[in-house]
């Protein structure tokens, strides 16, 4: 990114209101931790289900639903609330191998998302049909993916 654009991006008034309150700062940052939390908390156990790793009991018909849609609003909120935090500092983020590295695996995990969406067996499957192998690696590659994001974004702090 230009030095301008990072400029701009550092004096936007909620990257100033972070820089300049602590207390912003705790709120956006638990509004990002329990974003995460909620997607995480709803993918893994659907992403279990998926690839029959457990829940084999439970009706993906009756979770599927819930757990997507608690997915999504997870990642909305985490995305949003990560993007404001990048604002803080944006130079010393994009100088932290560790935040590229999550940024990477999550341009991944997103992607997977939309490859996991685009199969017509993962709409067969949530409905309550069966699940086909290419549902399961793609749940088996979600899993992987979206712990590894959790990874690296712990790691941003160590480097």
């Amino acid at each position: 990114m230009g030095a301008v654009l990072l400029d701009w991006i550092g004096a936007w008034p909620g990257a100033v209101l972070l820089r300049g309150s602590g207390t912003a700062w705790l709120l956006v940052n638990a509004a990002h931790i329990l974003g995460i939390g909620l997607l995480l908390g709803a993918i893994l156990p659907l992403d279990l289900r998926l690839s029959g790793i457990a829940f084999r009991r439970a009706p993906i018909a009756a979770i599927a639903p819930v757990l997507l849609r608690a997915a999504a609003v997870g990642a909305v909120l985490a995305i949003l609330t990560g993007l404001w935090l990048f604002s803080m500092k944006p130079a010393e983020y994009l100088a932290n191998s560790a935040f590229l590295a999550k940024a990477a695996l999550l341009a991944l995990a997103l992607a997977n998302v939309g490859l996991q969406h685009a199969n017509r067996h993962f709409a067969l499957a949530v409905s309550g049909g069966e699940v086909r192998a290419t549902v399961r690696v793609v749940a088996l590659s979600s899993m992987l993916l979206w712990l590894a994001v959790l990874v690296a974004g712990r790691w941003i702090a160590f480097v």
